[in-house]
């Protein structure tokens, strides 16, 4: 074989080999600096400060992370499951007014069920359904890493302004997820109980700053429902 051949072989073969390289780190979700601070985004900036801005360090955790959770397949779910799920999400919030930690702590759980459900790791496994969640829902994954944390702390001394924007914070991954497990359009009664689960959610932003005038305001009307109450009767028995 000639020398030219040779040199045409030599470079066909590294040719090859480069492009191998490249469909199987693009077969795992790309593992390269700037792929991963694309898909992670804050989780990202959040690795390096972790690894004491060593990023190379967080990039191999972060590239681990999508070899082993890349190839998930999210689950739906059926649209009564569906419904348990917002249905209680919703009583969590309402809850809120009275006892704030309580309903963090339903939160938490709430997010580990679900997870599960959808085909993540069990709950009972937090780390790595946490991981496996930040592969997959990267922006919204730290509401949960809040309020997990504000529900399991030791310190019960945590202020009810906190308690608030992590429920606030886990709502984003809760409604990513449950979008998320929408197998079929919606029919109207899906559409009308989306409505009404979404204007139970802005209620809690300002749960904290109008308890005060809710209570006011309800035992208003109160008074006002027994007047009204009173003035019917009166004339009936007229």
């Amino acid at each position: 074989m000639s020398t030219g051949m040779i040199i045409i072989v030599i470079v066909i073969v590294a040719a090859v080999v480069v492009v191998a390289a490249a469909l199987t780190l693009r077969s795992r979700g790309g593992v390269g600096g700037r792929d991963l601070k694309h898909r992670f985004g804050p989780e990202y900036d959040r690795a390096v400060t972790r690894h004491d801005g060593d990023t190379k360090a967080a990039e191999r955790e972060l590239a681990e992370r999508v070899e082993r959770h890349g190839s998930l397949r999210e689950q739906p779910l059926e649209p009564a499951r569906r419904e348990q799920f917002e249905a209680r999400w919703a009583a969590a919030q309402e809850r809120f007014v009275d006892s704030p930690r309580e309903a963090v702590a339903e939160a938490d759980q709430l997010l580990g069920e679900l997870a599960t459900v959808r085909g993540f790791p069990d709950g009972a496994q937090y780390e790595e359904q946490l991981a496996a969640l930040s592969v997959h829902h990267a922006p919204d994954v730290n509401g949960y890493r809040h309020v997990h944390s504000v529900a399991r702390a030791d310190d019960t001394r945590a202020d009810t302004e906190e308690l608030r924007e992590a429920m606030v914070e886990a709502r984003a991954l809760f409604g990513s997820l449950i979008d998320g497990a929408r197998k079929a359009p919606a029919t109207s009664h899906d559409r009308s109980h989306g409505k009404t689960s979404h204007k139970l959610s802005d209620k809690l932003p300002g749960m904290t700053a109008r308890r005060s005038h809710d209570k006011t305001h309800d035992k208003t009307t109160d008074t006002s429902s027994d007047a009204s109450s009173d003035k019917q009767q009166t004339i009936k028995g007229g």
